[in-house]
């Protein structure tokens, strides 16, 4: 619809569009703001430490303040305090009070943050709830004395303003300290709650050390799994498969007068001359390829973007994503608990959605049998190692969970949900340009080709369970088949015995054969030796010989189950006599 006469186009700044849609950003409740606070201080804290490799040690307050002025709410004081580099002074009102204001945005590398937006909007709601924005405390190398002030969010300017600020002495060396005073409501525990994200935090970042204090629990500290800071990937090429037409083509600006041969090797990874003698061959001409790249035409590069996309070119380098691995995801997961059994899956980086993707999951089962086995797994969902904790149902991660039929692994599972028991489903998705639904990042955009993606390591990992599984079932089946013939074995030895009139010794023989047979003698032999262990220490505290000190106990348990040969005298020929129990432990007693 035309406007009237008169009315003016008016224009607002970044910081005036988010302050009045802070929602979009994760600030839709009163929950979510104080998750949607810590989390992206957090984040912050990890990706500053991780990017100047430093082990990080991040600690975490988190308390009730007093009443907030929104209805029904409470003010909050959320501390994050780090050991990573510090900022310099210019740019801490960049950092905490600038929208679209940041180093990663475009790198095409993965990192948790990317745009700029989240720490600022943190600012914003502290601004707006308890009318103060950020107080940080900061130090680099090259301060003497740590720099302290209050950062507020310019919004109509979208620029940060420093306040109160002034120079103190700080016992960190290095590091940065951020505080806001919010309005919201403390969730401790389910899959919204402040706990599961600190522990899912700690479980995908096995380097790291955490420390947090909560209301109503005591100061807990994880500590780290892995000494090793993950090699953050340097920014990368982009891969031809990852791009549209008209990225390809605004691509080629960047470079200028060179050949298009030569622009495709430089501008593009994985693209070599075998590629270009490929390209050639299916239909693209040589004198093409020749041309410079600012005098291609729509149609030549249309031409050369389709020969690209009909080629099978290696998939993206793996310098293009960050990965946990199998070995440090399989110690931090022992983190999460008293568990019996896991399997963790690492999938290859892929190409989903013109994208490079990198895939890992982790299956645990909890000893804590008292979960119910109606109860559904707890899915933990990670996108570049930062946990999703709302919209579970619409993320790519759970409907690729719901699509695998886990009851032909073992595991019970309802139609069309997710499996049930006392099981953890961890799965990571890394990949430099995540789609999520949203700018809050709270769920990743479930397309066809990543839930394949995600399904094929999920297989992956529950045929190692079943396997367990399996064998379990197995065992447990071998041990009723035992107890059976245990309980009705010796009722019919003593019925052939009474049959036949056999004397008392061959019944014996025959019982004590029977528990051979069943592998039950070998048992009761180890616990007639531990006894004897026992005895044997006894006698040595007060002083007793203990000639049985010679003796390898482990060699004469195997005699006793048959694994051995018999031991042999002092005249180097065997003993004579059978080496039953009662003769082991005696030897072991004398």
């Amino acid at each position: 619809m035309a406007k009237q006469a008169g009315n003016k186009i008016t224009t607002s700044s970044t910081a005036e569009y988010f302050s009045k849609n802070l929602q979009q950003v994760g600030f839709s409740s009163q929950t979510k703001a104080v998750l949607t606070t810590l989390k992206e201080a957090v984040d912050n804290a990890l990706d500053a430490c991780e990017e100047n490799g430093i082990l990080p040690e991040v600690h975490v307050v988190v308390e009730k303040a007093g009443a907030g002025s929104i209805k029904n709410s409470d003010q909050i004081r959320i501390r994050v305090e780090d050991n990573g580099p510090g900022i310099d002074a210019d740019d801490v009102p960049k950092v905490f009070g600038e929208y679209l204001a940041s180093s990663k945005f475009g790198r095409g590398r993965c990192s948790r943050g990317q745009q700029g937006i989240g720490i600022s909007a943190a600012t914003t709601w502290a601004q707006l709830t308890s009318a103060t924005g950020a107080r940080v405390i900061t130090k680099t190398k090259t301060m003497r004395k740590a720099l302290s002030c209050v950062v507020e969010v310019d919004i109509k300017n979208n620029r940060g303003v420093l306040k109160d600020r002034e120079t103190i002495d700080w016992e960190r060396p290095t590091g940065t300290s951020v505080e806001f005073l919010v309005d919201g409501r403390i969730q401790l525990n389910g899959e919204a709650g402040l706990l599961n994200y600190l522990n899912g935090t700690a479980l995908v970042n096995p380097h790291l050390k955490l420390t947090y204090k909560l209301p109503e629990i005591e100061a807990h500290t994880i500590d780290r799994v892995s000494e090793t800071v993950p090699a953050i990937p340097e920014a990368t090429e982009p891969h031809p498969h990852t791009m549209k037409l008209g990225e390809f083509i605004a691509h080629s600006h960047l470079f200028g007068k060179v050949k298009a041969a030569a622009w495709l090797k430089k501008g593009f990874s994985r693209i070599h001359e075998g590629v270009i003698n490929d390209l050639i061959k299916g239909g693209i001409k040589k004198g093409v390829l020749e041309k410079s790249v600012d005098a291609l035409n729509e149609a030549e590069f249309k031409d050369l973007f389709v020969g690209l996309q009909n080629q099978k070119l290696m998939a993206p380098s793996t310098k293009s994503v960050l990965w946990i691995g199998e070995e440090a995801l399989s110690k931090s997961i022992k983190r999460l608990g008293a568990v019996d059994f896991f399997s963790v899956v690492s999938r290859k980086p892929t190409i989903c959605d013109f994208k490079p993707v990198q895939i890992e999951v982790a299956i645990a089962r909890l000893e804590d049998k008292s979960i119910e086995a109606e109860s559904a797994a707890q899915v933990l969902r990670f996108a570049n190692r930062v946990p999703l904790q709302f919209d579970k149902s619409a993320c790519a991660i759970v409907q690729a969970i719901q699509s695998v039929n886990w009851r032909s692994y073992g595991l019970v599972q309802p139609k069309d949900s997710l499996p049930q028991g006392p099981y953890i489903m961890a799965v990571s998705v890394v990949s430099p340009f995540i789609k999520f639904k949203n700018a809050s990042k709270e769920t990743i955009d479930a397309s066809d080709e990543l839930v394949a993606e995600i399904r094929l390591a999920l297989i992956q990992a529950g045929q190692r369970l079943s396997k367990h599984i399996r064998k379990e079932v197995k065992a447990s089946e071998l041990e009723e088949k035992i107890r059976h013939i245990e309980q009705f074995g010796p009722i019919l030895v003593n019925g052939i015995c009474r049959i036949v009139n056999a004397p008392d010794a061959r019944k014996k023989k025959a019982e004590e054969g029977l528990l051979k047979l069943l592998g039950r003698d070998a048992k009761a032999t180890e616990a007639e030796l531990e006894e004897a262990h026992a005895v044997l220490e006894a006698q040595q505290k007060k002083g007793l010989p203990a000639e049985a000190d010679a003796i390898d106990t482990d060699e004469l348990l195997k005699e006793v189950a048959g694994e051995a040969p018999a031991r042999k005298g002092k005249d180097g020929k065997p003993k004579k006599g059978k080496n039953s129990k009662k003769t082991a432990v005696a030897e072991v007693n004398a």
